[in-house]
């Protein structure tokens, strides 16, 4: 029963949240998942916990990507350009680390994740 009723609040929570509170919390959660696997960096199943906080996080610079190459996208050419350079320098470090895996290159990620929602928050408010 618990359980339901966490998932229950995470559905109401979403669909009260607006489109930058959610790309916050989505943020938010890829820079957790890739804190864990820092803290956790000795563990016995490092590697799939490495590999799934970076794919998560792949997906979703990549709908970034996306969202920013919509024609209808409302944001002016400038900002679009420069999280597009971002979102580059994030898959460039997602690779790096899944072939040289290092706790310290997560660093980055999370800065940037972490940065990134802070921003949205604020412009939501």
């Amino acid at each position: 029963m618990p359980g339901s009723q966490v998932e229950q609040y995470s559905k109401a929570q979403r669909a009260t949240l607006s489109g930058r509170e959610a790309e916050a919390a989505v943020l938010m959660k890829g820079a957790a998942l890739l804190r864990h696997v820092q803290s956790h960096w000795t563990s016995p199943d490092r590697d799939q916990a490495l590999e799934a906080a970076l794919r998560f996080n792949q997906r979703l610079w990549t709908f970034f990507q996306v969202s920013l190459m919509d024609e209808d996208n409302p944001l002016p050419p400038q900002v679009k350009d420069g999280v597009l350079r971002l979102s580059a320098f994030v898959d460039r470090r997602i690779f790096e680390i899944l072939a040289y895996p290092a706790a310290g290159k997560l660093d980055i990620l999370i800065a940037i994740n972490t940065n990134i929602a802070a921003g949205l928050k604020a412009s939501a408010a």
